[in-house]
């Protein structure tokens, strides 16, 4: 029986977080920002032989078209990583990077491999938030009950109309939490926090002149995140319509964007380490996941934090960094009442509602994200957590050595 082993974090990067359909990478195929995050990781384990890697996982919540056919080989075989080295997409929906993450590190803890790489990417300017056709059960629809528990019918955004009214969470707290949000990401970006998680992608717009037949192409090279608004305020969110209730709480401003981006992690054993002569930025150290009502998607966190810091040893308080994807306003304030997280802690540089949300790609990017601000601030353990479509919520803890 083999012996369970740490699994270290020995390269962590992202791309910057693009707008979607209108941002940087409207017309940026999402297997091309995998490869460049793959190879950015690389670059970042420079002993490390890419022969070594033995498997790739990545996470994608709409893993179709552009983002289809096993999108994680085709983001090895584009990156240029040996041919031996395998790719499996995974979909978690919002969680699907965060599990791409724990999975490759599983793999390691049970000694079946000494280096992995995790990953999320996810396009939704290409790929719409449902998919290019998509198809329920019809048995779903069979009674209001099933639509109500799904909570697929109606959308994420009534969830969090529903979770804002059994948690009461005001119009007016979940608007303070949004202006925060975009505060810390503008300040955090002036201040170049983000510089040691980002990977610089150079985007290459064509254009052609109908009369002359010829095309122009320019580049130029991204390296912040597209989403923050240092220019909002209180006054300007409260004007903004509800747009998933007549009666609601819940705004285009008070939700997260939707983005595109890709995040990457390469996960080695002591072994490997040692062999390659890697410096380890981070140890996984739990992972979590759990089930929750469907119709009230939002509060998934609620379950999984417990969990993890079970699975891990540890308990709320030596959480130093906590990552909370803020898929809603709503939902992040209702986690953070009710497991009474310390707010200076979570999203110390602002979340989803100014950065982005790029669904299966987030878990990797906020991972990336958690690995560097440890470091830099020099605390110890951070955190990772995201409510996820269908009820469901999960939680990764980190730990920096």
């Amino acid at each position: 029986m083999k012996q369970i082993q740490d699994a270290y974090i020995v390269a962590a990067t992202r791309t910057p977080i693009g707008k979607s359909h209108k941002g940087y990478f409207k017309n940026t195929r999402p297997d091309d920002l995998l490869a460049t995050v793959l190879r950015a990781a690389l670059a970042q384990a420079p002993g490390l032989d890419p022969v070594a890697i033995e498997d790739i996982i990545c996470g994608c919540a709409i893993p179709e078209a552009q983002q289809g056919l096993n999108v994680a080989r085709i983001g090895a075989v584009l990156a240029g990583l040996p041919k031996s080295v395998g790719g499996i997409t995974v979909n978690r929906f919002c969680a699907s990077g965060l599990s791409a993450v724990a999975m490759a590190a599983d793999r390691i803890r049970v000694g079946e491999s000494d280096v992995m790489i995790a990953a999320g990417v996810e396009s939704m300017s290409m790929v719409p938030m449902m998919g290019n056709n998509p198809s329920l059960s019809p048995s779903i629809f069979a009674n209001t009950d099933n639509v109500d528990d799904y909570g697929i019918a109606y959308g994420m955004g009534l969830t969090a109309e529903k979770v804002a009214q059994q948690w009461k969470v005001s119009r007016a707290a979940q608007d303070a939490f949004a202006l925060e949000s975009n505060q810390r990401a503008a300040k955090a970006i002036a201040s170049g926090e983000f510089k040691d998680e980002i990977t610089p992608v150079t985007v290459v717009e064509r254009s052609v002149n109908l009369k002359t037949a010829n095309v122009t192409q320019t580049e130029r090279v991204v390296d912040v995140d597209e989403g923050p608004r240092p220019d909002t305020t209180l006054e300007g969110l409260a004007k903004l319509r509800t747009v998933f209730a007549a009666r609601g709480t819940v705004t285009a401003g008070n939700s997260s964007q939707t983005s595109d981006g890709a995040g990457a992690l390469i996960l080695a054993s002591e072994s490997a380490v040692k062999r390659f002569g890697l410096t380890p930025l981070a140890r996984f150290v739990s992972y979590a996941s759990r089930g929750v009502p469907p119709h009230l998607m939002g509060i998934g966190p609620i379950e999984a934090i417990p969990a993890a810091l079970k699975a891990g040893g540890l308990t709320q308080d030596q959480i130093d960094w906590i990552e909370l994807n803020e898929a809603f306003a709503a939902q992040s304030l209702a986690v953070m009442n009710t497991l009474k997280l310390d707010p200076a802690k979570v999203n110390p540089m602002g979340g989803a509602i100014a950065l982005g949300h790029p669904l299966g790609a987030t878990g990797a990017i906020r991972s990336a994200t958690v690995v560097h601000a440890l470091r830099r601030h020099q605390l110890k353990y951070g955190m990772v957590t995201m409510c996820v479509g269908m009820g469901q919520g999960a939680a990764g803890i980190f730990e920096r050595v």
